[in-house]
């Protein structure tokens, strides 16, 4: 096995730049400090301003844990009581949105296809015409299950034809992919600071309209939990403070890694580079009889899904590449046993990225 850092070819946590990296031992803060609060507003402003379009009608409010916290805590919060979720689902993820909200006691309708399929956009449709109920729908931006990236245009168009606010989990796509908040009719979003965004594990986000999160007119839902309400947060961070403790060194990191995406040209050069890359690996990879599992151009930029070379399980071919210095991912559920995943989010080189082929060209 190599001595020296591993390659993250997994969808999050993600190799760090040395930057981002020697900035979790930069500083020890208290989190009740006037400069910890300074951080964290400063953090807020560089979320809402990654995409222009959020900058001045939608509030970034940072939880301490992994994406799936930002997430449920988005629909425990943001989703009223009495309220119904029509929930599009193509994979583990937008089945997790199903499973969490039913748990928490409200009503979800959900439209599942199968895995490698898109969304079913036609069900949805009927059901949005024929039940007046459905007050939200969720879908999955980035389907990190087999790295197919969701037809979000479409479903918000939708989501404005029916006026229904759309609660989006893009976990594993803000920052390397295009969100449109005005068509889609977003209401809000989840998403984590260790995927696209480049920085260390333990922060988490929520990007909501800030009518969504202000008092106002209507049912506005208690989120029956202490620790995934977001209106507590909210208020807490408009000074910069949180209602708990919060992962400080986390935030240096992750003040660094925002820094660095807007020096490197923003979430645009982001999600080119990271096409040019996942292409790049696709492309290698196809030339060895490597075969994708999506059509290529299904994939988002960052995450693609490959059949396993003949003759290989996924521990197999885990294990080759992991004495190189490789750590790929596998296929979830039934799919376990069929595909392989390869991430290129986090500091990927060139060089990398050649290595990467040269190892399937020798291993297999």
């Amino acid at each position: 096995m190599r001595d020296e850092q591993p390659i993250l070819l997994n969808p999050g946590p993600v190799k760090l730049t040395e930057r981002v990296r020697a900035a979790l031992t930069k500083v020890d803060l208290c989190h009740r400090e006037p400069e910890f609060a300074d951080l964290m507003l400063e953090i807020k402003s560089r979320l809402r301003a990654v995409y222009r379009e959020a900058a001045h009608d939608y509030e970034a409010v940072l939880l301490s844990g992994s994406g799936t916290l930002a997430v449920e805590a988005m629909f425990q919060s943001l989703l009223p009581r009495r309220g119904k979720l029509l929930t599009l689902a193509n994979g583990a993820y937008g089945e997790r949105i199903h499973d969490l909200v039913t748990i928490s006691g409200k009503a979800s309708k959900l439209v599942r296809a199968d895995w490698p399929e898109p969304m079913d956009l036609k069900s949805a449709e009927r059901i949005l015409a024929e039940d007046p109920a459905v007050t939200h729908v969720a879908a999955v931006h980035n389907e990190t299950t087999t790295g197919r990236l969701n037809d979000l245009d479409s479903l918000g168009a939708l989501c404005r034809r029916y006026d229904k606010p759309l609660l989006l989990d893009a976990v594993s796509s803000f920052g390397g992919e295009r969100v449109e908040f005005e068509r889609w009719n977003l209401a809000a979003l989840a998403a984590t600071a260790n995927k696209c965004l480049h920085a260390a594990p333990g922060l988490s986000f929520v990007l909501a309209r800030r009518d969504c999160l202000e008092p106002g007119e209507g049912e506005k839902s208690p989120a029956g939990a202490i620790y995934l309400d977001l209106f507590r947060y909210y208020e807490a961070q408009k000074s910069g403070f949180s209602p708990y403790t919060m992962t400080t060194h986390a935030a240096v990191a992750f003040r660094e890694a925002l820094e660095e995406l807007e020096r490197e040209g923003g979430y645009e050069a982001r999600m080119a580079r990271y096409r040019e890359v996942s292409g790049r690996i696709r492309q290698g990879l196809g030339a060895l009889g490597v075969e994708c599992f999506l059509e290529s151009h299904c994939y988002s930029s960052m995450i693609s899904s490959f059949y396993l070379p003949e003759g290989y399980d996924y521990d197999r071919l885990h294990d080759v590449l992991r004495r190189e210095g490789f750590v790929i991912y596998a296929g979830q559920g039934g799919l376990a046993h069929r595909i392989f995943r390869i991430a290129n989010m986090g500091w990927l080189t060139d060089a990398d990225v050649e290595r990467l082929i040269e190892v399937f060209r020798r291993g297999i």
